[in-house]
């Protein structure tokens, strides 16, 4: 017998809730978070409770930030979602366990030694900022990974390739997948399998930073609720409060736009097929179109959807008109099927949706070629009509969603921070019935997750932090453009060619790289040195930051004058006079490599 139970008032439109957060977006914390990310170069932690505009903010960064940058998440789904590309394809990650640098095996460093393309070199290599986006569910050692790769093409010496990382997630929320078989490998390297142990992230200078303000409940006592799950202290009050929304047998009542979220996929798909199934009316099949590449498991629906007038479904994507009538993870029911076009009614809207196929697209990264500025590239695409059968969901799928009422089965959870992500997508304890009662054995933590949470609460940073390393940031880019140590390799490399292929080798060489070396970059280094030391010295007196220092930008113009002028007579204009030819081709094509790789360093210089 179905029962009723009071239900949330009229919702506010995805369009409204949207402007709501990004205008809210002025708070103290999202401020701290941007200043970080734009003027400095420390990498990030950025987490905050379910509902506090997270992937809103990630959103802002990716369409107002000047720095160059990639977002990539552990998972297909979450990578179309953060409108970004998962970690394995970008960073070309082998699957299973990546063990650290000086334990991997013969296979595994072959395996992992995969060979990038330019196109992705030049993206790694000019690549300011990297976004992780779902960092809960980053195993150590894929960080690490990440951390192998950067280095390996950026810089050597520096954490993540002195490539700052802003991780973005709720580690209460769903933790990383580790097998049996896979942790006996990794077991002596990390003492958990959390992205935090990883042994790069331990020794990057991180800054942890969490948002306060939740803009998807505003029910006190819910929120209470919620974050007492979270810290896995519910209360006897709270659990009594929340076992209120305990109704037995309970029965769905149609058209309402309940959905059931529980843990395991199967059991969906089967709530799914059992509903259809009992609707009298006649099944109709959306078949998707796919080009380029778009891999199967991040689909956002069907490829072969299966629909029915009277059938419940739920909106996977943000509507694209400007109206916004839908968003991902609103429910309604289908009332109309004509040719392409379905009408669905969603409860408490007092209009009609008319529902046209939607493209996802699938991206990868590309340097353009005059501005040198990371762009997306679009690689593959899947159009479907943006629906699928929502009488149930499993709780991994619902991370990210907000529902208006939902029915919670919540008794067979079986990892780490399951019931708080089902309770915590629901904006209402009204909108919520729950199956089962709420006890201890319902809420999963992992004590390892609340002592790094508690570390990062209790290491807050503030405007003090902000300014020291905005200022470290400042000298460091300076001391980087007087940086020349980067175009001596190529020089002695084609000096080391020359003298060991002598033989095969004509034309002016050996006068102009000798030049090149002895009076160009050697001296240049050393008077480099004692620039770099002036500027730290201003740099450590001055109150302000080195770009309102009058004094430092006046002896940083001159110091770029002098280098400038030192550059081309001593280098560029030597460099100009090389000219060579060999019938060796292994010469010719190994001396035109570091020819190209010293130009690149030079023109980049």
């Amino acid at each position: 017998m179905t029962q009723a139970i009071p239900v949330p008032s009229k919702h506010r439109t995805f369009e409204a809730t949207r402007s709501h957060i990004t205008n809210a977006m002025k708070n103290p914390e999202l401020d701290l978070a941007w200043n970080f990310i734009e003027k400095t170069n420390r990498s990030i932690f950025l987490t905050g409770k379910a509902g506090t505009g997270k992937t809103t903010f990630l959103h802002k960064i990716k369409a107002e930030s000047k720095k160059r940058l990639v977002v990539v998440a552990p998972t297909g789904v979450a990578a179309i979602n953060a409108k970004g590309v998962t970690i394995h394809s970008f960073f070309q990650m082998p699957f299973g366990p990546i063990l650290p640098e000086g334990a991997q095996n013969s296979h595994q460093k072959a395996e992992f030694a995969q060979k990038f393309t330019k196109k992705k070199l030049d993206i790694i290599r000019s690549l300011d900022l990297l976004i992780i986006d779902e960092i809960s569910m980053v195993r150590a050692d894929l960080l690490d990974g990440i951390d192998q790769v950067l280095r390996r093409f950026k810089n050597g010496k520096r954490a993540f390739g002195g490539v700052q990382v802003l991780m973005i997630g709720d580690l209460q929320q769903l933790a990383p997948v580790v097998k049996p078989h896979e942790w006996d490998l990794l077991r002596e390297h990390y003492s958990n399998p959390y992205f935090f142990s990883s042994l790069a992230f331990q020794k990057v200078n991180t800054v942890g930073i969490e948002l306060k303000h939740i803009y998807r409940q505003d029910d006190q006592v819910f929120i209470d609720i919620l974050n007492e799950i979270r810290n896995n202290k519910l209360s006897p009050a709270s659990a009594k409060k929340l076992n209120e929304r305990y109704i037995p047998n309970y029965t769905m009542p149609k058209d309402e736009g309940f959905i059931t979220l529980t843990t395991h996929n199967n059991r969906a798909d089967s709530m799914n097929q059992s509903e259809l199934s009992k609707l009298k009316t006649s099944s109709r099949f959306f078949q998707a179109t796919i080009e380029g590449k778009f891999p199967a498991h991040a689909y956002p629906t069907h490829e072969k959807l299966e629909l029915k007038i009277g059938a419940q479904v739920m909106f996977v994507k943000n509507d694209s008109q400007p109206d916004k009538r839908y968003f991902n993870g609103k429910i309604g029911t289908i009332t109309q099927m004509d040719g392409e076009e379905i009408v669905v009614r969603c409860p408490d809207d007092d209009f009609d949706i008319h529902v046209n196929r939607e493209v996802w697209e699938n991206i990868k990264y590309a340097i353009n070629a005059k501005s040198k500025a990371i762009e997306e590239d679009k690689v593959g695409s899947f159009t479907q009509i943006p629906l699928r059968l929502a009488w149930a969901i499993t709780i991994h799928k619902s991370q990210g969603l907000t529902f208006e009422k939902a029915v919670i089965d919540a008794q067979a959870s079986f990892a780490h921070g399951q019931t708080y992500v089902a309770l915590s997508r629901c904006k209402s304890l009204e909108g919520i019935v729950l199956l089962n009662p709420i006890g201890d054995k319902s809420i999963i933590s992992d004590n390892r997750v609340t002592s790094f949470t508690k570390h990062v609460e209790t290491h807050l940073p503030d405007q003090k932090e902000l300014n020291a390393s905005q200022q470290a940031y400042q000298l460091m880019m300076m001391e980087e453009l007087f940086n020349f140590s980067m175009l001596l390799y190529p020089i002695k490399r084609l000096i080391s060619i020359y003298y060991n292929f002598k033989s095969s080798l004509k034309g002016a060489i050996i006068e102009p790289l000798m030049l090149i070396q002895d009076e160009g970059i050697l001296p240049l280094e050393k008077i480099s040195q004692s620039f770099k030391a002036q500027l730290h010295n201003l740099s450590i007196a001055s109150k302000k930051l080195p770009q309102e220092d009058s004094v430092i930008q006046a002896r940083l113009q001159k110091g770029i004058l002098y280098f400038l002028n030192f550059t081309e007579e001593k280098i560029q204009k030597p460099f100009s006079e090389i000219s060579y030819i060999t019938d060796n081709q292994s010469v010719k094509k190994d001396f035109q490599k570091q020819i190209k790789i010293f130009e690149e360093e030079l023109t980049q210089k």
